[in-house]
C-alpha cells in the first residue's frame, strides 16, 4: 500500500489561523477545511452586516482555501454549519444557496451555545481533489 499524503494548506487569502490548526489539510482525493467564521482575510476581523455578510464571507474563505488545495465549490461533498442562533437559519440558507447552486453537499447545521470572536456562524466544509 502506498504511503498517504498530508498536505497542510496555507493561503493569505483566507484568514490566518487563531490557534495550533491549519486553514485546510489534502490528502490523497479529499481536502478538509478548518472551521470557517466570516473573517475578513485582510483585517482579521468578522465582517459587519449580520448573517448573511458572515455566512457570505466564510464561504468565501471555503473557496478560497480548496483552490489553493486544487479542489473548487462545485466539488464540495459536505459541510457542516454552526449558527449560533437556529433563527438565523432562513437567512443563512438563502445565502449558502447562492454558492451551491447545483447538486449541494450533504449539510448537517446545529445550533452551538458560542462561536469564536462571537461569531453568527462558522463553516466548515470536505470536498475532493480534482487538479
Amino acid at each position: 500500500m502506498p504511503d498517504p499524503t498530508k498536505v497542510i494548506i496555507k493561503t493569505d487569502k483566507a484568514p490566518k489561523a487563531i490557534g495550533p490548526y491549519s486553514a485546510g489539510v489534502r490528502t490523497d482525493c479529499l481536502i478538509f477545511t478548518a472551521g470557517q467564521l466570516g473573517i475578513i482575510p485582510e483585517s482579521g476581523n468578522i465582517v459587519e452586516g449580520g448573517i448573511e455578510s458572515e455566512t457570505r464571507q466564510a464561504l468565501t474563505n471555503i473557496q478560497r482555501i480548496l483552490e489553493e488545495a486544487g479542489s473548487s465549490l462545485p466539488w464540495v461533498v459536505k459541510t457542516t454549519v454552526f449558527l449560533r442562533d437556529m433563527n438565523d437559519f432562513i437567512r443563512m440558507n438563502a445565502v449558502y444557496a447562492d454558492f451551491f447552486k447545483d447538486n449541494p453537499p450533504a449539510r448537517t447545521t446545529v445550533q452551538a451555545a458560542a462561536l469564536t470572536k462571537g461569531a453568527a456562524i462558522e463553516i466548515e466544509a470536505i470536498a475532493l481533489v480534482v487538479k
